[in-house]
């Protein structure tokens, strides 16, 4: 066990930390390179078989970077591409970064600390860090930006040089310890635990990008959007910031258990996909378009304005057909496959338009964690694993058996830790921040 993770677990004080001696090796959740392939041919590609938990070497510091003692991670989808090689293996995309010189490949490993999401506590950092301190409590932005990049300056999220850190970028937050830049950290909110920190920033910023940002669907006071999976990773939130908004949330959810749910978040219009009557196709029924718009009208009296779009190949059709007139879908992800089929006539010829949206710029990721700070967005944790079963965590989320978010515990002990503001917990509600926990 670290000296300097005992010192952050018991809330030392930056001088405390900096005494301790930052570990040369750490245990962390990674994939193989020699495992690539290990998949091919098989219908259930199961990440338990390609996460592995073991120790790795502690990576040399850049000067605009900083070393996070990772008190909590969050697993996302992309953890799931990762671990299972798909689309590409993400050590191609290592690779890649490796020849662009020293910074780079240290990143280019024989094995990959996935994560993308974290809490925890600056422990060391780099000569040119200038707002970072040790001690400081953090959560991390995946969105890993070249501020030498021009472009970055007018969107981070247009450089080409951006990447999504822990799935194109090594050092992850499934481990002790990270490794992120600091222009990725931002102020943990005082009244959540850990892990009830760490299950936020990816969905809820990526979802905020989507809806309210200027390079998204830019919704306004009295939008009905439409969101698939109201109860998932992305969905969870962007009912949130619907209501929140001003907007008309119309949730589609595929249980009565997850139609509770999202009426318990403020969410009054709820479809049960169960009961469109589409049968073994599904969404790829040649009228399911017709039967969820139907559906959708009879419970707010119009068509969506925006349709917020992320499952991908069995909803993107009929998420074409169902916007209103000169409406707008904006997608990202695609979790259910990358290969969208829609009938094009629905889409010139009612003045619709598809904004693809991938994650978020630095200030959209402040802006986010300013709402979940203030009490008006909250977690969707639902489940939390140790950092021994972050397979196990990808595993439920790979196969959906969640609802919201699932965190993992990597250098906390125990869960409900972290909390420093009670009173403003209180005064939110312990229904609120853990609606999702079951």
């Amino acid at each position: 066990m670290s000296d300097l993770l005992d010192a952050v677990r018991a809330g030392a004080e930056t001088a405390e930390l900096l005494d301790c001696e930052l570990p040369t090796r750490f245990r962390a959740a990674f994939t193989l390179k020699d495992e690539v392939g290990i998949f091919e041919g098989e219908t259930d590609k199961d990440v338990r078989r390609s996460l592995h938990v073991g120790e790795v070497e502690m990576p040399e510091l850049a000067p605009d970077e900083c070393v996070v003692a990772v008190m909590s991670a969050a697993i996302n989808f992309n953890t799931v591409w990762s671990a299972i090689f798909e689309p590409i293996p993400t050590f191609a995309f290592l690779e890649k970064f490796g020849r662009q010189g020293w910074n780079g490949a240290r990143h280019d490993l024989p094995y990959h600390i996935l994560g993308s999401d974290g809490s925890g506590v600056v422990v060391r950092t780099g000569i040119g860090v200038k707002h970072w301190k040790v001690g400081d409590k953090v959560v991390i932005s995946p969105s890993y930006v070249d501020e030498e990049d021009h472009a970055s300056y007018d969107d981070g999220m247009m450089t080409e040089t951006q990447l999504a850190w822990g799935f194109e970028t090594n050092f992850g937050s499934l481990g002790e310890y990270c490794i992120v830049k600091a222009n990725q950290l931002i102020k943990k909110p005082r009244h959540l635990s850990w892990e009830e920190s760490a299950s936020n920033t990816l969905c809820a910023s990526t979802a905020y990008r989507m809806l309210v940002g200027r390079h998204g669907a830019r919704m306004k006071q009295g939008d009905v959007v439409l969101v698939w999976g109201g109860t998932g990773g992305l969905g969870g939130y962007a009912t949130q910031l619907v209501k929140n908004g001003g907007g008309i949330p119309v949730a589609v959810v595929g249980s009565d258990e997850k139609a509770d749910l999202v009426r318990a978040q403020g969410c009054e219009h709820v479809i049960n996909r169960n009961d469109l009557e589409l049968g073994e196709q599904g969404f790829r029924h040649p009228k399911a378009g017709r039967i969820l718009g139907e559906a959708v009208r009879r419970l707010v009296g119009e068509d969506p304005q925006i349709v917020f779009e992320y499952l991908g190949r069995e909803t993107f059709g009929a998420s074409v057909y169902v916007a209103k007139r000169g409406g707008k879908i904006v997608t990202c992800g695609s979790s259910t496959g990358y290969r969208h089929e829609y009938d094009n006539r629905f889409l010139w010829m009612r003045l619709k338009s598809i904004i693809g949206s991938h994650g978020f710029n630095y200030n959209e990721a402040v802006e986010t964690n300013r709402l979940i700070s203030l009490g008006m967005i909250h977690p969707t944790l639902s489940q939390v694993f140790p950092l021994e079963g972050a397979a196990e965590a990808t595993r439920v989320v790979q196969t959906n058996q969640h609802i919201g978010k699932v965190a993992v515990l990597c250098a906390a002990q125990e869960e409900n830790l972290g909390i420093d503001d009670h009173a403003l917990r209180e005064r939110i509600g312990e229904d609120k921040i853990n609606l999702y926990r079951r």
